[in-house]
């Protein structure tokens, strides 16, 4: 069954602040995102499996631990490419696969328009990567297409979810675990999380106009 666990941490609120401040600058921006990322990432790797493996120090000889399962990240383009690098920085051998997908602002559904998945052998484990879970449409797309690919164990990593995205998510996909920052209040007539923090991909990349 699918579970959703919120990282309750102080660092956690005074990041969220400053991605939630329409005042902050794009350079800024990325930074709280990165850190934000890097804390959320710590959290959802938690769980992984290690194996034994020999090693030597400069006074001795001893096991050290390495991890088991070959792991994919997914960002779901273009906000979720801001997730990559902190994700990398702590599985430097994780592989890295793109979905292009963004939503149709007249009908709020995701139109998938890019796929970068090999041909070959899945991952064990994927991280879908995206700031902001809203309708939940387009994780669930990006589900549906590692479902296809074969891969058994997927967990979604986002720094603001809606109740609306959740309850999506587990309800078609109870298998995903969700790990994020926070949940907020709910989506407003544009889909829009509220109070979210605007449009993560334009505040991120300074496309705002």
């Amino acid at each position: 069954m699918s579970s959703t666990r919120i990282l309750d941490h102080p660092l956690v609120d005074c990041h969220l602040s400053v991605l939630r401040n329409k005042s902050t600058r794009p350079a800024e921006f990325r930074q709280s995102m990165h850190r934000l990322s890097m804390l959320l990432a710590y959290s959802a790797t938690a769980e992984m499996k290690t194996s034994e493996y020999p090693i030597e120090t400069p006074i001795q000889k001893m096991h050290g631990r390495q991890l088991v399962d070959r792991v994919g990240l997914i960002p779901i383009l273009r906000a979720g490419i801001a997730m990559v690098e902190p994700m990398l920085d702590l599985i430097p051998t994780a592989e890295v696969w793109h979905l292009g997908l963004y939503r149709d602002e007249t009908t709020a559904t995701p139109v998938h328009y890019y796929s970068k998945l090999p041909s070959g052998s899945p991952v064990e484990l994927a991280f879908v990567l995206d700031p902001m879970l809203a309708t939940g449409g387009s994780a669930c797309l990006a589900f549906e297409t590692l479902k296809e690919w074969g891969v058994q164990k997927v967990k979604m990593l986002a720094i603001i979810a809606a109740p609306e995205g959740i309850d999506k998510i587990h309800r078609e996909f109870p298998q995903v675990d969700i790990h994020c920052c926070v949940v907020d209040k709910q989506l407003d007539e544009r889909k829009y999380i509220v109070p979210g923090l605007g449009d993560a991909g334009d505040r991120m990349f300074n496309t705002t106009g």
